[in-house]
């Protein structure tokens, strides 16, 4: 930690995702971690010392620190937060936001009350190549979006389903990138959930097909976006980006400038930058409850029983 550090933080929860905020924030020239809590006090202490701070449990690290990462499992996301609003520490909650939305509105309450920062750990606003398409689609006319978010089962347990866990990714983006709301949600999903294809439809006409797995052999990360102004289509697969004509198979493709930086750490940097300027974050409380009430209807259609077709 640099003699300059300041601002001192924690996390709570350290299991895979929360490891890497503790690695992520031991890296910052800017903060020092001041600690880390787990349910699994062996846990904690294994990964303090690996990231060079203290385990503790949570109320002392909720006195000791400015601001903390929630990394917890999602039922818990409120308790913990709100614990930590109304101690005066700011929050950045792990997606998805919350389990109800009626949680996330009381923690937004709470924290103006208390004048305290909420980010939402939406990390691919944060992805190099998102953040490219981004910016060429500003103040383009946008037809359609398609994202595929396609992962192996994991060897570790996950409660939340495709939808929580790996589409509310691309929902987020959706929800960013798209001015209004979507007016018609349709889902379907098979293996309990763990495949789920949905389409969404703004009000501006703009639709979207969002495909997320955990069920499919070989991994892969895409997503595309549609616009008709130049007849472009825009390409995103993990960190590159193609821009091509779609006229005619003939178009030429550009590959634009992705610009380099682990998202994680530009997601982290841009919380404690939030949390020392009093700006908004990119991600704010609010973009998480749209992304997670989105994300609930979809999760509720694609456990519906479909349709049957009469032969």
């Amino acid at each position: 930690m640099s003699s300059a550090a300041s601002l001192r933080v924690g996390v709570i929860g350290v299991g895979s995702m929360g490891e890497n905020h503790a690695r992520v924030y031991a890296e910052l020239p800017t903060v020092e971690l001041a600690g880390i809590a787990d349910a699994d006090a062996d846990r904690a202490r294994d990964v303090a010392g690996r990231h060079d701070t203290r385990s503790m449990d949570r109320r002392e690290l909720v006195e000791s620190v400015d601001a903390v990462s929630i990394a917890v499992p999602t039922a818990h996301h409120y308790p913990v937060a709100r614990e930590c609003i109304v101690a005066g520490v700011h929050v950045l909650i792990e997606k998805p936001f919350v389990a109800e939305p009626a949680e996330g509105r009381e923690l937004v309450s709470l924290a103006d009350e208390h004048d305290i920062t909420i980010q939402v750990g939406h990390i691919e606003r944060f992805n190099p190549a998102i953040q490219a398409v981004s910016e060429i689609l500003a103040g383009k006319e946008l037809i359609a979006i398609d994202a595929r978010r396609l992962g192996s089962p994991r060897e570790r347990e996950i409660k939340d389903g495709a939808v929580m866990d790996l589409m509310i990714h691309d929902i987020d983006v959706a929800l960013s990138l798209v001015d209004g709301d979507p007016d018609f949600v349709n889902a379907v999903g098979t293996q309990g959930s763990r495949y789920v294809d949905a389409q969404l439809r703004f009000d501006g006409g703009v639709v979207a097909s969002l495909t997320a797995s955990r069920v499919t052999q070989i991994h892969r990360q895409s997503s595309e976006r549609y616009e008709p102004s130049d007849h472009t289509r825009h390409a995103t697969f993990h960190s590159r980006v193609w821009r091509r004509g779609i006229e005619s198979n003939e178009g030429i493709i550009e590959q634009p400038m992705v610009g380099g930086g682990e998202p994680l750490k530009e997601e982290l940097a841009a919380f404690v930058d939030c949390v020392e300027t009093g700006d908004e974050p990119v991600v704010t409380a609010a973009d998480g409850l749209r992304a997670l009430e989105v994300a609930l209807t979809i999760d509720q259609l694609a456990g519906e029983d479909a349709l049957e077709v009469n032969a």
